[in-house]
């Protein structure tokens, strides 16, 4: 029996594991060298699916902390990933508090809202108090690749949650 617990706790902190793992290597930036624009941030795709579905899973501190080890991996300025991460936290938050029942076209529009200020907050802090230069180009592909990569991670994550955590949204 106790050895089932731990099993389904090892598996409910999955995705939190998947955070730490993406902040810590350079996954993006490898899709990146092998095609030109292609870019996308899974972390956010991450964040804001399980804030919503459970948030009990991953807390903002993680969340946070996750931010402070992507920013030193990749060498931007301590605080500018944290801060997208956090904003895209807190829409998720909303989203859950004001919603009964969400589903997958809910969830894009409202991560597309989220993603589109936590892309600007990290666009705009990285070109203002840093000396790294970044083009809004390379931004906005980011983002593309990012939105339309969410329906595809929302399928995956949700299959993850029905088959290893459970069924009930939190």
């Amino acid at each position: 029996m106790a050895k089932e617990n731990i099993l389904n706790k090892l598996f409910a902190a999955g995705p939190l594991f998947l955070l730490y793992y993406l902040s810590i290597s350079e996954v993006d930036t490898n899709f990146e060298k092998l095609f030109e624009v292609f870019s996308l941030n899974l972390q956010i795709i991450i964040i804001y699916f399980w804030i919503i579905k459970r948030p009990n899973l991953m807390g903002t501190g993680h969340i946070f902390f996750a931010g402070l080890i992507n920013d030193v991996v990749m060498g931007f300025p301590l605080g500018i990933s944290s801060l997208s991460y956090l904003v895209v936290c807190f829409f998720g938050n909303y989203v859950r508090n004001k919603s009964v029942n969400t589903t997958i076209a809910s969830d894009w529009f409202t991560f597309f809202i989220a993603l589109i200020f936590a892309n600007l907050l990290f666009f705009s802090l990285l070109n203002n108090f840093s000396e790294i230069t970044t083009t809004f180009t390379k931004i906005s592909y980011n983002t593309f690749f990012t939105l339309f990569a969410f329906p595809v991670f929302w399928l995956l994550f949700n299959l993850y949650q029905m088959s290893f955590i459970g069924s009930q949204d939190a």
